[in-house]
């Protein structure tokens, strides 16, 4: 054997003249393991690939019994070779069958072989296979020999994924297989399309190099280029606040200038392989050191290290394309690991069909955007961003939760029978826009959207609502770099008021803190952020947040009425704090000559326990409120409806919480005060049927409920359903649910979206 310093070169000159062979992939795969036995003087090389069941057969040997060849199947985890696989990380002992994983297959005849190297095969994250050597000698391999066979693993992947195996000799179908995940429902809805990566992941052609100065050169030059664009980057006026994106932006210049980070390129080029290659070949390693460690810290630093990774990529193979927003299909279904709310926005919706995002859940900033452009999202698909290739076909039912990837044509087929299904109830729905939503007993109802950007204004006048029933004034903040000046929230406040016309538009004040950061500030670290410093709590202790946002709004509604509610009220006296804060910024508009709104009416979103004792004193106060009913109802069962284990225990049908709901509605009734709800169930027909029946008259949801609810009250007779909920109130415990569902069924209600049933 040549110098083991040499060997890796020699291996890589060797592996090189294989790959450029024509032939039979098999004959190629014998001719990679018997030149790799033959430079590691190794007395065994195997080659295992990964099936689609997570099995791993073996493919290709030098030393082991050839009839084991294609018979030989280890089991998921199964063995060293099946720990390699499962860990992605290499294994390296000089006595195998002392190790616990150690699994004796008689057919191999491997039993006479003592040390052992094992090396998983990577691409993108995925472990593809698994490649070793063994020797009846006693001994730990060197670093030089660990490297070859690493670098051998890489060009193993590239012959794999390039589809080169796929007939003949069974190879791999992972990329061609269809493929089940399951994440949590973001945007409800169904989408069938083609996949998309909002980062696409970077391809190599040219592995090997026999000239490593040159390469190096060329790596060099990207890395100073890499370097120069985040250093220009940080020196922007909107990074120089402290904050969450000035952090991730650091994280990559410490690692664009780490010296460990360029050596271990380097070490990698030395190996024979190109400067592109080495990237590849240095991340791969990194993660198989990070991934086992289950930690969010080492996740986002993973993150963050094949962000860089990929960009240096592109910049050593001269592309500059870091997503693909330019290039979309029409039915594009978007992957991807994270994703800020901005960056959704950057991306045609007419385009979009759906999204499916590792790393958030229903509450992230990206998800209420989703849900605000009506795109179909699930999140929380762990694991999907590595499975999926640009091109594939997806069906996103986010109904049940379920990314179905490269699905079966009968599969497809029933998905597009639902789609078309949904369709043609959507267009009934459509032709209801100018019906007014009258009870079968003859009450109008007042149905409003929730809003929060100006992508939503167009859904009044296409769902026929009667106003805006909760504007979220926090998503301008959230999107933005910085914090929006007076001026910014002005124009936005105005357009979203002539859009809505005549109609009621209630602006909720900022409601921030908890689930909702702002990029820009920095919050402390809170063990309960939901109970924590938010909303009326943070404003009023900065109240010149509070006051540069009530005097954009009072610009804003110059000559009409403008509705301010407060979010996150726990007692009367934070009520009185926010009115004289109103009241100040009101004098300033009049002392500066500015019209001011014909009528200001502020109000309270009723979410915190503690208010129900004050209700008396609160009413009084307020021109009107509204039930919150996601805060309300996690904090009356101290369930965090952030938690997937205890989010879905306590059901909102439950006898307590309408119970609540009802207090509140006839409290209000007795001041005369309006009431309304701008709750997730007010957008579901059952739940607004029980609210309806409670007395509720008003009642706000998202764009895409009001057609489904609106079916339900023209077959409602609300005074008949009150009866009904009375009773059962004062005789059942528990959800209500099951009684209320067979209420409707007997009396012809339309609770179920999808019925066949129609109105006429």
């Amino acid at each position: 054997m040549a110098p083991a310093s040499a060997a890796p070169r020699i291996l890589m000159r060797r592996l090189r003249e294989i790959m450029a062979r024509p032939g039979e992939p098999q004959a190629r795969l014998d001719a990679i393991v018997t030149q790799i036995a033959l430079i590691m003087v190794a007395e065994v090389c195997s080659l295992y690939l990964r099936r689609t069941d997570g099995s791993l057969e073996l493919f290709a040997t030098e030393g082991l019994n050839a009839e084991a060849v294609h018979n030989t199947h280890l089991a998921r985890g199964e063995g060293l070779v099946g720990l390699i696989a499962e860990k992605a990380e290499l294994v390296n002992i000089h006595e195998a069958q002392d190790h616990p994983a150690f699994s004796y297959r008689p057919e191999t005849g491997e039993e006479v072989y003592h040390s052992f190297l094992g090396m998983p095969i990577l691409r993108g994250g995925r472990t593809l296979g698994v490649i070793t050597v063994q020797n009846k000698a006693r001994k730990v391999y060197a670093v030089e020999e660990v490297e070859a066979l690493e670098t051998t693993a890489m060009l193993v992947a590239e012959l794999i994924t390039s589809g080169e195996l796929d007939d003949g000799v069974g190879a791999i179908a992972d990329r061609t297989q269809s493929r089940r995940f399951s994440g949590t429902c973001v945007s409800d809805g169904i989408a069938l399309g083609h996949a998309v990566l909002h980062e696409p992941r970077v391809m190599i052609s040219d592995f090997l190099s026999e000239e490593p100065e040159a390469e190096k050169q060329r790596l060099a030059i990207a890395l100073e280029e890499l370097r120069t664009s985040i250093d220009g980057m940080l020196a922007k006026a909107e990074m120089q606040r402290a904050g969450e994106h000035r952090e991730v932006l650091e994280a990559y210049s410490m690692f664009a200038h780490d010296r460990g980070w360029v050596n271990r390129l380097h070490q990698a080029i030395d190996s024979g392989l190109t400067a592109e290659a080495a990237v590849e070949r240095v991340q791969n390693d990194m993660r198989a050191r990070m991934l086992p460690k289950q930690d969010r810290f080492w996740a986002e630093r993973m993150n963050d290290l094949e962000s860089l990774g990929n960009r240096l990529m592109r910049l050593l193979l001269g592309s500059e394309q870091t997503s693909a927003q330019s290039s979309l299909p029409e039915d594009t279904i978007l992957f991807a690991r994270t994703m800020g709310a901005a960056e959704l926005l950057d991306y045609d919706p007419a385009k979009l069909r759906g999204l499916v995002i590792e790393d958030s859940g229903a509450t992230s900033h990206v998800a209420i955007v989703a849900r605000a452009l009506g795109i179909v999202a699930i999140g929380e698909v762990k694991g999907a961003v590595n499975r999926v290739d640009p091109g594939d076909e997806v069906i996103l039912d986010a109904v049940s939760g379920e990314v179905l990837l490269r699905p079966t044509q009968d599969v497809i087929d029933a998905y597009t029978d639902k789609v078309r299904f949904q369709a043609a109830k959507q267009k009934r729905f459509a032709a209801l826009r100018t019906r007014e939503a009258v009870s079968a007993d003859g009450q109008r109802i007042d149905l409003k959207i929730n809003a929060g950007l100006l992508v939503d204004l167009p859904h009044m006048a296409q769902s026929g609502a009667d106003g805006i029933g909760l504007y979220r004034t926090e998503l301008q903040f959230m999107i933005s770099a910085k914090f929006p000046r007076m001026e910014e929230q002005r124009d936005v406040y105005k357009t979203v008021m002539d859009a809505a016309a005549a109609r009621p538009v209630v602006f909720r004040t900022l409601d921030v803190g908890g689930d909702k950061i702002l990029p820009y500030m920095r919050m402390v670290g809170e063990q309960n952020p939901a109970l924590g410093w938010r909303a009326m709590r943070m404003t009023l202790d900065r109240p010149g947040l509070f006051r540069t946002q009530i005097r954009a709004l009072l610009r804003a509604a110059e000559g009409q009425v403008l509705r301010v509610m407060l979010p996150m009220v726990t007692e009367v006296s934070e009520v009185d704090k926010a009115q004289k804060l109103i009241d100040k910024e009101y004098e300033f508009l009049i002392k500066y000559g500015h019209t001011p709104p014909t009528r200001i009416e502020v109000g309270v979103m009723v979410e915190v326990p503690a208010l129900l004792w004050q209700l008396d004193q609160l009413l009084d106060r307020v021109d009107f409120i509204s039930i919150g009913s996601n805060d309300l109802m996690q904090f009356i069962f101290a369930a965090d409806r952030t938690n997937a284990q205890v989010e879905a225990r306590y059901d909102t049908l439950d006898n307590v919480f309408l119970t609540v709901v009802d207090s509140i509605i006839k409290a209000a009734r007795r001041h005369d005060v309006p009431v309304t709800l701008c709750g997730e169930m007010a957008g579901k027909p059952l739940e607004a049927m029980a609210l309806l029946a409670l007395g509720m008259r008003s009642i706000s949801m998202s764009p895409a409920s009001i057609g489904p609810v609106k079916t339900m009250i023209l077959s409602l007779d609300i005074e008949k359903a009150n009866g009904f909920i009375t009773d059962l109130m004062g005789r059942e415990h528990g959800s209500l649910r099951p009684a209320l569902e067979t209420y409707a069924k007997e009396n012809g209600v339309i609770i179920d979206a999808f019925a066949t049933t129609s109105i006429d």
